[in-house]
């Protein structure tokens, strides 16, 4: 992908706290992904209370989605593709939550606080994702 103008130069300040903001993410994805491999007992019942079949093999498939998404994620050269597929696996959360009536700020918009650290992350840290969305020039 050719960037307009002059090639965008990231400071040290921004592109640590990317990853500082990449890494909280990943940890907590691969946590998620970790119970629902096993699964817990949390994870089925959660799956139950949220309308989806509350099965091993549902929990498992949402967890290898997730790593999957994760993983491209992490892959510099993957990691927009990544991004857009976690937005819309966070989609699919936050629409369950608003379906059911879930409190706003604990349930609903957890999924919003993770795609802003992820795309966040990624902007801070990733001159073509500044060059698609230039806040300040």
């Amino acid at each position: 992908m050719a960037m307009t103008g002059q090639a965008q130069v990231i400071s040290n300040k921004a592109l640590w706290t990317g990853r500082v903001f990449t890494g909280l993410v990943v940890l907590f994805l691969i946590f998620d992904f970790g119970i629902k491999l096993v699964p817990l007992d949390v994870v089925i019942q959660s799956l139950n209370e949220l309308g989806y079949p509350a099965t091993t093999g549902m929990a498992r498939g949402l967890g290898v989605l997730l790593l999957i998404c994760t993983v491209l994620y992490v892959v510099p050269q993957t990691s927009i593709l990544g991004a857009i597929l976690l937005t819309g696996y966070l989609g699919g959360a936050i629409a369950t939550h608003l379906r059911l009536g879930n409190p706003i700020f604990s349930h609903l918009l957890f999924g919003v606080y993770l795609g802003l650290l992820i795309w966040g992350g990624l902007y801070l840290r990733d001159p073509r994702v500044r060059a698609l969305i230039p806040f300040a020039r």
